[in-house]
C-alpha cells in the first residue's frame, strides 16, 4: 500500500513539472506584442513598402511658392531716399569714386548738391550708387532704350554688311540688292561704312541712297550715326503693315499732286500759245 502511494505521488509531481516547464518555455518562444507609439501630427513614420515620405508642411505655402523668386531688374532711375543698405559705395556725378560711406552721408551729399542717387550694381559688396543730375539720368535712359531697341530679339535674324565709302557704283547696287533680299525676308540689316582716306563721299548720303532704293519696304530701325572715328552704322528693318499703308497713301497723294501740277502747266502753256 505504501509503495502504491509513493508511485502515485511521483507521477503527480512529474505531470506538474512538465506543465510548468511547458508554460515557462512557451512564454519565452511566444513573440511579445510591441506597443505602438504614434508619432506627432507633423511627422509620419515612413513605411518601407512605400517610397513617399511626408515632411513638415508649411501653412499657406505651395511647392512653387516655397522657392525664392528671382528679383526683377529695376528700371534705371532715381531711388529717392529709400536705401535698404547701410553702407554704400558712392560715385559722384563726374564718374569719380568717393569710396564707401554710410547711407546717411550719401543722402547728405545728395541734398547738398541737389542731385539724385541711382543704383548701378546691387550685387556688389557694398552696393554701388551714383550721384547724378536729372539731365544725366534722362540721357542714360535714352541710351539704354536705344540699345535695347537695336539689340536683336530672340528669334530675330540680323545680317551685317560692311564696305568703304569709296565703293564703286556697281558694287553699291549689288550690296543694295542683297539688302533688299534680306529685308524681303523680314531680316534686320546692320550696315557699316568706313570712311576711305582718299574719298570725300558723305557716308550719311550713302545710307540715304540705299534706303531710297528700297524705301517701299524698308525703314530705319536705328538712324545713321558715327560709332567711332571714320566709321558709321545704321540698322534697317522691314516696315510694318501699318507703316506700309501709310507710305502707300503718301505716295499716292504725292503722285496725284504731281499730276495736277503737270495738268496745270499744260493748261498754262496752251493759254499762252
Amino acid at each position: 500500500m505504501t509503495t502504491f502511494c509513493m508511485m502515485k505521488l511521483l507521477c503527480q509531481a512529474t505531470r506538474n513539472e512538465n506543465r510548468y516547464a511547458t508554460k515557462f518555455f512557451g512564454t519565452l518562444l511566444t513573440r511579445t506584442p510591441q506597443k505602438r507609439v504614434f508619432s506627432p501630427f507633423w511627422m509620419v513614420v515612413p513605411d518601407p513598402r512605400k517610397s513617399t515620405v511626408f515632411g513638415l508642411a508649411q501653412p499657406f505655402c505651395t511647392a512653387e511658392k516655397s522657392h525664392t523668386e528671382p528679383k526683377r531688374k529695376a528700371a534705371f532711375g532715381s531711388v529717392g531716399r529709400r536705401i535698404p543698405y547701410r553702407i554704400l559705395h558712392v560715385i559722384n556725378q563726374d564718374g569719380q569714386s568717393l569710396g564707401n560711406m554710410h547711407r546717411a552721408e550719401a543722402l547728405k551729399l545728395m541734398d547738398q548738391h541737389n542731385l539724385k542717387l541711382v543704383l548701378l550694381r546691387e550685387n556688389a559688396e557694398p552696393p554701388v550708387y551714383r550721384l547724378m543730375t536729372g539731365q544725366q539720368i534722362h540721357e542714360e535712359q535714352l541710351k539704354r532704350a536705344e540699345k535695347k531697341k537695336t539689340s536683336p530679339n530672340p528669334g530675330m535674324v540680323q545680317k551685317e554688311l560692311s564696305f568703304s565709302s569709296a565703293i564703286a557704283k556697281n558694287d553699291l547696287e549689288t550690296k543694295t540688292k542683297q539688302i533688299a533680299q534680306w529685308i524681303e525676308k523680314k531680316y534686320r540689316v546692320k550696315v557699316t561704312i568706313r570712311q576711305a582716306k582718299d574719298s570725300n563721299t558723305d557716308m550719311f548720303m550713302l545710307f540715304d541712297q540705299i534706303l531710297e532704293t528700297i524705301s517701299e519696304k524698308a525703314t530705319y530701325l536705328s538712324k545713321p550715326k558715327v560709332t567711332r572715328e571714320g566709321v558709321s552704322t545704321c540698322i534697317l528693318r522691314h516696315m510694318s503693315d501699318k507703316e506700309l499703308k501709310t507710305y502707300q497713301k503718301m505716295e499716292k497723294q504725292k503722285n496725284s499732286t504731281v499730276k495736277n501740277d503737270e495738268n496745270e502747266d499744260l493748261k498754262s502753256s496752251e493759254l499762252h500759245q
